[in-house]
């Protein structure tokens, strides 16, 4: 398979990659969901930070990940009480970056 280079746009930053001719929707999509959470994070709380806000989104889609994981072996009620932990901890992390820039 060939590779090929793209160039994908997150928060406001080019990335050169190369990737497998195969892969490129694959890394289209995954780009797409990163700044749309991004964007969803941003437009939710009053963080301005584009670091905080990437953290922030690599924590939740990887949370959302684990959770959809887990949820192949629970039942439906398990796993929607994993999604609400995970907006639980979300929302007290994004406190805790808020008083904190609140300080600084």
């Amino acid at each position: 398979m060939a590779k090929i280079s793209l160039k994908v746009n997150i928060a406001g930053r080019t990335y050169p990659l190369t990737v497998e001719e195969n892969e490129q929707e694959s890394v289209s999509a995954a780009v797409d969901t990163i700044n749309n959470a991004l964007d969803s994070l941003k437009k939710n709380y009053a963080v301005k930070d584009p670091q905080d806000l990437i953290a922030m989104t690599a924590l939740q889609l990887i949370m959302k990940q684990e959770a959809h994981q887990k949820s192949s072996d629970t039942s439906e009620e398990e796993a929607s009480n994993n999604l609400g932990q995970i907006d639980k901890a979300l929302e007290q992390l994004c406190q805790q970056i808020d008083e904190a820039n609140q300080i600084s």
